[in-house]
């Protein structure tokens, strides 16, 4: 009876370290941005939208996907982002386009991108002065 114990603990265990070892060995993915923050200046809205471009290279070991990118809480915001994961050591770009018509003064936005590097989810900046 003790020996059969033993042998399912023992075999237990040895599945959880496989299964452990299976997943530390399939790597991780991983973003690192060259630039979190862009700073459009003085702009004027009569001239249009306004793009900012955030690369990003995946630094783990495993594909990075993009989850979302948020608009920044209001419709003159519209970021597009690669649908397609990203290889390790491999390149991206996330492009936020801003849309300072009928608004002006100074602005603030962030957006906020998900992936599935983790449960944190990266915040981008961007800000500028609109003159009507």
């Amino acid at each position: 009876m003790k020996f059969q114990l033993m042998k399912k603990i023992c075999l237990i265990l040895l599945l959880i370290l496989t299964v452990g070892g299976i997943a530390w060995a399939a790597g991780k993915p991983a973003i690192k941005f060259s630039t979190k923050s862009h700073d459009f200046g003085t702009i004027h809205a009569k001239d249009g939208k306004v793009t900012a471009i955030y690369d990003f290279t995946n630094t783990g070991d495993a594909p990075l996907t993009i989850v979302t990118v948020t608009n920044g809480g209001c419709g003159c915001t519209n970021p597009s982002f690669p649908m397609e994961p990203i290889a390790p050591g491999k390149s991206g770009e996330i492009k936020i386009t801003f849309d300072p018509r009928g608004r002006s003064g100074e602005f603030n936005r962030t957006v906020k991108v998900k992936t599935n590097a983790g449960k944190s989810r990266e915040k981008l900046t961007f800000s500028g002065v609109i003159i009507p």
